[in-house]
């Protein structure tokens, strides 16, 4: 699938006044959404945890958690994520913990998050 581009704000959980709007890469293949340290410290935002992650190169590393806001314009919705922490020359990466917590998927073609059902205890729900 080819990579395409959102526009996120991130903010704060506790002091929403302190956020950027970064462009995201969608990346299914990412397990969390990875922001460069530098910017979280930025709204200061604190890791809560670490995690064991595999690098795309296949390299182990340890990395920091911690929760931020994200709200994406083009969903009119805000959400609690859990942010992983990357090198302060990282990419933006939008991963699928992120696109689950909003009940999207990624179109390819159109380059859209666009809303998808979702399965609860068993029943079919839609947002």
């Amino acid at each position: 699938m080819g990579m395409f581009k959102v526009r996120a704000k991130v903010s704060n959980p506790s002091k929403p006044e302190l956020f950027f709007e970064e462009d995201f890469c969608v990346d299914t293949g990412a397990m969390y959404t990875f922001i460069p340290e530098s910017r979280m410290k930025e709204i200061r935002v604190n890791p809560s945890s670490s995690s064991e992650v595999i690098l795309a190169d296949g390299r182990r590393d340890r990395r920091l958690l911690g929760e931020a806001l994200i709200t994406m314009p083009e969903l009119n919705e805000t959400l609690t994520n859990q942010i992983m922490f990357g090198p302060n020359n990282s990419l933006y990466l939008l991963g699928a913990m992120s696109l689950e917590a909003f009940a999207v998927e990624p179109d390819p073609l159109s380059k859209k998050l666009k809303p998808i059902a979702a399965i609860i205890g068993g029943f079919l729900a839609t947002r």
